[in-house]
């Protein structure tokens, strides 16, 4: 009897469980209207260069519609026209299965992920070309559902490992996408000319061992950043994000480089100068913009480089580290607001050390940042030269209460005698929320009018004339014109 009475008692469970194993969840149907939810209904993907990959998108399908809702099939509607690639729950949508899959299942109250990444063809027109292409899912009902793809596909040149063995010129009007990175040799020299747009992918810069020429003008700058043209965030493009390439490299048999007018932003280091004869010049900087660095924006070592209306600004380590060998700084900004990191460099830092002199001018230049003291000198040893000067130049660092006049001569000191207050009321934005920054003067700054005439150059970063009262920095103020003023 007792074994009768458990035998019922399994048998009666087996049939509950048995019947919550048949709940709604479990089941599919076929009447229509029963739909799927998309988390975005258009996947874009930014500006993307034709022939390089995409980093990979998502989204989720879920179903709310009260039934499991099996899709027949999911696929690619134009096929492999268009170099989107698409993972659906797993499974990629491949050339050998025509672009799609088939019998994918998605139980009521759940949810399946999709990724897509696209690698697009070259399309032979000049700019941005939007491609588009849509995602469709077949259900077993008949209904259909799309989620859109689209991006801007541009044609580029793409280069890979490239040698420069003799005089060169990179021209043509795409964009030139470096992959591995360009070389210099010792007997060579490269030619950038004006107007021109480098991109650099993660790892790759220059590097050389002849002679670099960025011919660039006020009208035309040369640029050379990373070539993520996507966002980190919705709000954050990896433009504005440091390290995404990897800068320029002067090596030891490098001499008389000039960089005029170049853009050089979001690297890892900008610009390293590598120790060498301190008799020839290694580096001639005008009128650039080496900004939001992972490493330095300028490391010399032991070598002699001349910087002119030039902005150093937001870097990791120090803006400007100068280490033995001569440095000028003439009409330059150097502003330290790096904002991914709390233990950022000073803005300028030089040093002599064993078997290297030091040698520093830096003139009508505004040295600022966040911390109360951004200026760091120390002598190494005390055999070899250390010899610094600042004319007309604005110092965030605690004065030096014995300073003579011949080391310092006219300087504002900004934390005991400027009223300009914090160093980023300095310029028209500041902005480390959003990563935007114009280190401009604004019209509160007192480097307006205090640079040394005798001293001053002809025009500033911009190419705007200083005229008789020139400005500290490497930018002219230029005040707005009064409302009324404006028609």
């Amino acid at each position: 009897m007792k074994k009768n009475r458990l035998t019922l008692l399994g048998t009666i469970a087996t049939l509950i469980l048995t019947m919550f194993a048949c709940t709604d969840d479990d089941s599919f149907t076929t009447s229509p209207g029963h739909l799927l939810t998309f988390s975005e209904d258009t996947i874009r993907m930014d500006t993307v260069f034709s022939r390089v990959p995409t980093a990979a998108k998502s989204f989720w399908v879920f179903n709310r519609s009260g039934d499991g809702v099996r899709c027949s099939q999911v696929k690619l509607e134009k096929g492999n026209q268009t170099g989107f690639r698409v993972n659906v729950d797993g499974t990629y949508l491949s050339s050998t299965m025509g672009y799609q899959t088939q019998n994918i299942e998605i139980r009521n109250k759940d949810s399946i992920r999709v990724f897509v990444e696209l690698t697009s063809p070259e399309n032979g027109l000049e700019g941005p070309q939007l491609m588009e292409d849509n995602i469709v899912f077949v259900h077993e009902s008949g209904d259909v559902q799309r989620v859109n793809l689209s991006a801007y596909t541009w044609d580029a040149e793409l280069l890979r490992n490239v040698v420069i063995t003799g005089d060169s010129t990179i021209r043509g009007d795409k964009p030139t996408v470096v992959y591995g990175g360009i070389r210099v040799d010792s007997a060579a020299t490269l030619h950038i000319p004006a107007g021109k747009t480098l991109y650099f992918h993660s790892g790759a810069g220059i590097d050389v061992y002849g002679k670099l020429l960025v011919e660039g003008t006020a009208e035309q700058n040369v640029v050379l950043r990373g070539d993520r043209l996507d966002h980190m965030f919705d709000y954050l493009p990896y433009d504005l994000v440091s390290g995404q390439w990897n800068g320029i490299h002067f090596y030891e048999s490098s001499y008389d480089n000039n960089i005029a007018f170049a853009d050089i932003h979001s690297t890892f280091n900008g610009i390293v100068c590598d120790s060498s004869d301190i008799s020839r010049t290694k580096l001639e900087l005008w009128n650039s913009i080496v900004h939001n660095c992972q490493g330095t924006a300028l490391s010399v070592q032991n070598a002699t480089v001349n910087v002119y209306n030039s902005q150093l600004t937001n870097t990791y380590g120090p803006c400007a580290d100068l280490n033995g060998g001569n440095m000028v700084l003439q009409h330059c900004t150097l502003a330290q607001f790096y904002p991914f990191d709390a233990m950022r460099g000073p803005a300028l830092q030089f040093c002599n050390a064993e078997g290297r002199p030091m040698q520093l001018a830096c003139v009508n230049t505004l040295v600022t940042g966040y911390a109360d003291d951004v200026v760091m000198g120390s002598q190494n040893d005390s055999t070899q030269v250390f010899d610094y000067r600042f004319i007309n130049c604005i110092l965030r660092t605690p004065k030096v209460e014995s300073a003579d006049s011949v080391r310092f001569e006219n300087v504002i000191w900004e934390n005991v005698e400027d009223t300009v207050g914090t160093g980023d009321n300095h310029f028209v934005l500041v902005d480390i929320d959003t990563q935007h920054y114009d280190f401009h003067l604004d019209s509160l700054s007192t480097a307006i009018g205090k640079a040394n005439a005798e001293y001053a150059l002809p025009a500033d970063r911009d190419g705007k004339p200083r005229g008789e009262t020139p400005d500290i920095g490497c930018y002219q103020y230029v005040a707005l014109p009064a409302d009324n003023d404006v028609e």
